[in-house]
């Protein structure tokens, strides 16, 4: 089952059970994917969008002066488990040597293409910023 297929699922099951906000916070999600050129999306399209939503509610929120929303939690539930901290700094000490770059930034590409989406590029970006 497509992620695009389990969140209409979700969509009946949450309306069946009258919780309103899984019902709302599905509803924007597949509001974005009406908007798509295609009708049917792939799960990594679908994970795209759930970011973007994601990204601008965090962005909302920080400029109200709070950090977390029901709607955030459960379009969090729909990407994929994200990597650690930990892990990452682990696979960059592994594999990545800086010195073959000019600056230490441009060693996020290939960082970003091994984790794909499992990752936020803005804690890619910090975890950089430990190698001193």
């Amino acid at each position: 089952m497509t992620l695009q297929e389990q969140l209409r699922v979700d969509l009946t099951t949450a309306m069946k059970a009258k919780d309103s906000d899984r019902t709302g916070a599905i509803r924007i999600l597949m509001g974005e994917f009406a908007r798509q050129a295609e009708k049917v999306l792939s799960d990594e399209q679908v994970v795209d969008i759930t970011k973007k939503l994601i990204k601008s509610e965090r962005e909302l929120l920080a400029a109200q002066g709070q950090e977390e929303s029901a709607f955030m939690r459960i379009m969090a539930e729909y990407l994929p488990r994200q990597a650690s901290e930990e892990e990452v700094h682990a696979w960059i000490t592994e594999n990545i040597d800086f010195s073959s770059f000019a600056n230490k930034m441009q060693a996020m590409k290939p960082i970003m293409q091994h984790f794909g989406n499992s990752v936020d590029g803005n804690m890619v970006k910090k975890v950089m910023q430990s190698f001193e």
